[in-house]
């Protein structure tokens, strides 16, 4: 049974509830189903469902059917793509726009982005200000730490705007006048802005890591993951790197020694992964009271149904390009473990068969090619299967929480550090640790050194599609091999785009039918409806 922060919805009837302390006079009606600030005085072990509504956006963030943030990070990206199926996925162009970079201040990816992270900033907005001013009484005693909380979680919000947007408003108050529009910041000032509420929150926060504290920002150790990462990508941010500042976040976490590298990587991704020592702070999911964590559905085919005996069918759309998959080493578990390949079964060992396209009734097996974004048949590419697929479970809703910040990302952000700092073999170490689990077969390849981490990528960038091939330099890539590391690591995890854009890839090389579209595609557009609200927004460079 898992202990949900905001999985339900009940949470945001309640403090709707008390946030409606104004509206109509005169009923007559008594409610007994709605709590009002006037009769309701919340207990410490009341917080927790106080402050989920402002957590429950980052699920709509990470989620957001097609164009959340997790399929917006890596559907740009040199690993994942959503081709043109038989069965779909040509949507007017809307998943190939972001493949090739055409994207436009009008893309759905784009919007649904920025609305539903600033829902998150106006939710926390609201939660602080009503227990700044009273309507939520909480006591002295707990005071300070839910206000760290709330700030470090708007913070958090504020991170996926400066990543995603660079240039965007800071709203940090909800009793704003009638009419109100904000002011644009620059990328500085949201970097500052987010390192400013984090540190000044942290000596508030706890030093728990438990179920008080999962997938919630009330421990120095989320908050010092959730600084590390922002340090991580200062230089893109501003310009100026803080490699030492981001070392020492990451000991913070490292040093509390509440974290562990599970002895299985795929562990860290069950259905039932809330216990994992790994998790730093995860976005909770439930097939019932949380759902929308949709992974499945969104890679499988429709075939894949009776594999899983899901209760549905799958889209999939969403598969891995075959230039990724072929910089994995045979023997890494990680290759096998986190893919679907090969024939495909359904649960009682039956040999499924194509359903669509050209290949109808032929074996579905999966096939490490794609010729293209443009058309595939239902067996090329390899899909994701890092995700546990219980079950009889429903693939659009799945169980599985989404670790935003994991313990081996601690260790890999230390490890990036460290080598950008001429620290090497130290970092390598670190590398090490983290690969020692995905090489039980062939333990020897699990250790890579200092040098081999200063290596160009094996990645063969390139056009690599039925119209064109060609092949990119790569010498030019400064710690290739370290970006591959991460892809290994992080694939399907939201981070493709961010890594990329640090190695200096993302705007740079091609892969599969993704030409290079300008250096200004390193951030995206403010949406047009946007731009039409808020007359103060100037566009982006480029855009």
């Amino acid at each position: 049974m898992k202990n949900i922060l905001f999985k339900s919805s009940a949470y945001g009837a309640l403090l709707l509830a008390i946030a409606t302390v104004t509206g109509c006079t005169k009923l007559e009606d008594t409610s007994y189903t709605n709590i009002v600030s006037s009769t309701y005085t919340p207990t410490t072990k009341d917080l927790g469902s106080l402050v989920s509504p402002a957590y429950a956006s980052w699920r709509a963030v990470v989620m957001s059917n097609a164009t959340g943030w997790f399929i917006t990070q890596e559907i740009c990206g040199d690993a994942l793509a959503v081709p043109a199926k038989p069965y779909g996925f040509v949507d007017g162009g809307l998943h190939r726009r972001m493949h090739e970079h055409k994207w436009t201040a009008e893309q759905a990816h784009v919007q649904d982005l920025w609305t539903k992270t600033y829902e998150g900033v106006t939710n926390c907005n609201r939660v602080l200000f009503q227990i700044e001013s009273g309507s939520i009484p909480v006591d002295a005693a707990n005071k300070a730490a839910v206000l760290a909380e709330l700030r470090v979680l708007r913070a958090s919000y504020y991170w996926v705007l400066c990543d995603n947007f660079a240039n965007v408003p800071i709203v940090d108050r909800f009793d704003v006048p009638n009419g109100f529009l904000p002011e644009q910041s620059t990328r500085v000032q949201v970097y500052d802005f987010i390192i400013k509420e984090i540190t000044e929150s942290l000596p508030a926060l706890g030093s728990e890591n438990d179920v008080t504290t999962y997938a919630r920002f009330n421990s120095k150790w989320a908050a010092n993951a959730l600084l590390a990462k922002v340090y991580l990508n200062a230089q893109v941010y501003t310009g100026t790197a803080q490699w030492a500042k981001c070392i020492e976040a990451c000991d913070a976490v490292i040093n509390s020694g509440k974290f562990i590298l599970e002895p299985i990587q795929k562990d860290v991704f069950k259905a039932q992964n809330q216990n994992s020592k790994e998790i730093v702070w995860a976005v909770p999911h439930d097939e019932i009271y949380a759902g929308g964590f949709f992974m499945a559905a969104w890679t499988m085919s429709p075939q894949n149904q009776f594999t899983f005996n899901a209760k549905s069918g799958g889209y999939g759309g969403l598969n891995a390009i075959p230039q990724f998959i072929d910089t994995y080493d045979p023997a890494d578990k990680r290759l096998t473990d986190g893919w679907m390949m090969g024939q495909q079964y359904s649960a009682s060992g039956t040999p499924l068969l194509c359903a669509y396209g050209t290949l109808v009734g032929k074996p579905l097996i999966y096939v490490n090619e794609c010729p293209g974004i443009d058309s595939t048949q239902e067996i090329h590419s390899f899909r994701i299967n890092k995700w546990e697929i219980a079950q009889n479970s429903a693939p659009t809703s799945m169980n599985n929480d989404f670790p935003v910040l994991r313990y081996a990302d601690i260790l890999m952000m230390k490890a990036e550090s460290l080598l950008r700092t001429g620290s090497a073999d130290a970092a390598a170490t670190l590398v090490s640790q983290v690969r020692n689990r995905s090489f039980v077969s062939a333990p020897a390849k699990a250790t890579v050194t200092g040098g081999q981490l200063a290596l160009p990528t094996v990645y063969r960038y390139g056009l690599k599609n039925h119209f064109t091939t060609t092949q990119d330099a790569v010498a030019d890539i400064q710690y290739g091999r370290f970006l591959d590391e991460l892809g290994w690591e992080f694939a399907a995890e939201g981070h493709r785009r961010q890594d990329l854009i640090r190695f200096g890839v993302f705007t740079t090389k091609s892969w599969l039918s993704h030409s290079p579209n300008g250096g200004n595609k390193n951030i995206f557009p403010i949406p047009l409806q946007e731009l039409n609200k808020n007359t103060k927004l100037k566009q982006n460079p480029g855009y």
